[in-house]
């Protein structure tokens, strides 16, 4: 599918509430999933100005680009499946154009010769299927920092709330505003500088 919306909700954790998460719910079943997102921009920040973010994730050797945009139900995502030789030319600011993503960059007023690379974030996930939603534990790696993560994906907005409240309430972990990773790869990247 080259769109979606996606619906979810995010809490920051303690390294300790990482791991009363991790023994709570049966995530020493699932598989540890390795994932790098490799994060693009303008010089004049066109890209944040809307409210949008530009990345290419490397998950399982499959290489997918995805622009996210602000919608009312939560993020419209994009994608293009890029080969190999693709996305490291996008890594080296080579881009290359793409059906999906291409257009609605256009309709920002991006064109694809503005995107720069910007570095990298890499996150060792578990995901488990819990109560109509899914559930994540992020623990991620970007500059010289690391954060854990609990994220909730959900089909709508109320199943959401539902299930993130219901596992911080078990945990007696503090509802936490959270930043996206992008926002908090840029933080970093701005605290590098």
């Amino acid at each position: 599918m080259s769109q979606e919306i996606e619906i979810e909700f995010k809490n920051l954790l303690t390294q300790e509430e990482y791991q009363r998460l991790y023994q709570l719910l049966p995530f020493k079943s699932v598989e540890l999933i390795e994932q790098t997102n490799y994060y693009f921009e303008t010089n004049d920040l066109l890209l944040k100005q809307h409210g949008a973010a530009l990345r290419i994730r490397k998950k399982n050797d499959q290489w997918t680009l995805t622009l996210k945009q602000p919608h009312p139900e939560g993020l419209l995502e994009t994608h293009d499946t890029l080969t190999t030789e693709e996305a490291n030319l996008w890594i080296q600011n080579q881009m290359v154009e793409k059906p999906n993503t291409k257009p609605q960059l256009h309709e920002l007023g991006i064109e694809v010769n503005q995107l720069r690379y910007l570095g990298s974030l890499t996150t060792r996930r578990k995901e488990l299927d819990y109560k109509g939603a899914t559930i994540v534990l992020d623990h991620s790696l970007y500059y010289d920092q690391e954060d854990y993560e609990l994220e909730v994906e959900a089909p709508s907005k109320p199943v959401g709330q539902d299930v993130i409240k219901e596992i911080l309430d078990a945990c007696d972990i503090p509802q936490r505003k959270t930043d996206n990773k992008i926002k908090r790869f840029y933080k970093a990247k701005l605290q590098s500088e």
